[in-house]
């Protein structure tokens, strides 16, 4: 993984104390100077702070610490840090999954990307793919396909993959308005971003947000278990993509 520009990754964490794979932050952290991690506490009411504060003191400066006092959400989470990454002046930057998931090598395919597509957005794609290792839940893989669906129906997008909790951004004032505001969904927000950035370039004269996301196949995720996402939670999720889809048929009339 190799990364020629100032990049900072987001990693919200709730109740990650026994599942939080430091050393392999410390790893990526050694190998690339200019990466940098912000980790997010989420409210957490287990050790997790104090397991990210050993990280830090182990892996130097750039491992930064963000503690929210409550429990506020992914979203939410993800949205303070990245903002308080915006302050630290980066070229690139991004969220990831706490459990890795995706590897952090691939933190250097997303950057490549960026610099030879001269986009604003690359996200992971989970697609199952002869010499890749994609590893989902079987059941919890045609849900997605599903949710995949219908999102890019309210958003009247050919998009994949919404869900994948790795992206990584152009540190762009058009990207940093995107996150300015709070998000009003909770596990949906990823597909509402998207329907943010949308509306955000349609006002510097961009209507077509494929010209500034792409999709990147990723070449290994593993389905970690403890994920928070529950089968009881899909039903609001399909209400928030509801949601969605007519906030984009008012937009347009």
């Amino acid at each position: 993984m190799t990364i020629s520009h100032k990049t900072i990754v987001v990693v919200p964490c709730y109740n990650e104390a026994a599942r939080l794979p430091t050393d392999e932050f410390e790893k990526a952290l050694r190998e690339n100077a200019n990466l940098e991690f912000v980790f997010v506490d989420d409210g957490s009411s287990d050790d997790t702070s104090g397991v990210i504060q050993r990280l830090r003191q182990a892996a130097g400066e750039r491992a930064h610490l963000l503690a929210l006092p409550k429990n506020s959400g992914k979203a939410e989470a993800v949205r303070q840090g990245v903002l308080h990454a915006f302050s630290l002046g980066p070229e690139y930057l991004g969220y990831w999954d706490a459990d890795l998931s995706t590897p952090l090598r691939a933190i250097g395919d997303f950057a490549r990307v960026l610099d030879e597509r001269n986009v604003s957005l690359v996200m992971g794609a989970r697609v199952q793919l002869l010499g890749r290792k994609i590893e989902r839940n079987p059941v919890r893989h045609y849900i997605g396909r599903a949710f995949a669906s219908l999102a890019s129906i309210a958003l009247a997008l050919p998009v994949y993959d919404t869900q994948c909790g790795a992206k990584l951004f152009r540190a762009t004032p058009v990207v940093r308005e995107v996150f300015a505001q709070p998000f009003s969904l909770g596990w949906t927000f990823d597909v509402e971003l998207l329907g943010r950035m949308q509306e955000q370039f349609a006002k510097v004269g961009v209507t077509d947000l494929l010209r500034e996301c792409v999709e990147y196949p990723l070449e290994e995720w593993v389905d970690i278990p403890g994920s928070k996402l529950k089968p009881k939670h899909f039903l609001g999720i399909l209400v928030e993509l509801g949601q969605i889809f007519l906030r984009r048929k008012r937009g347009r009339h």
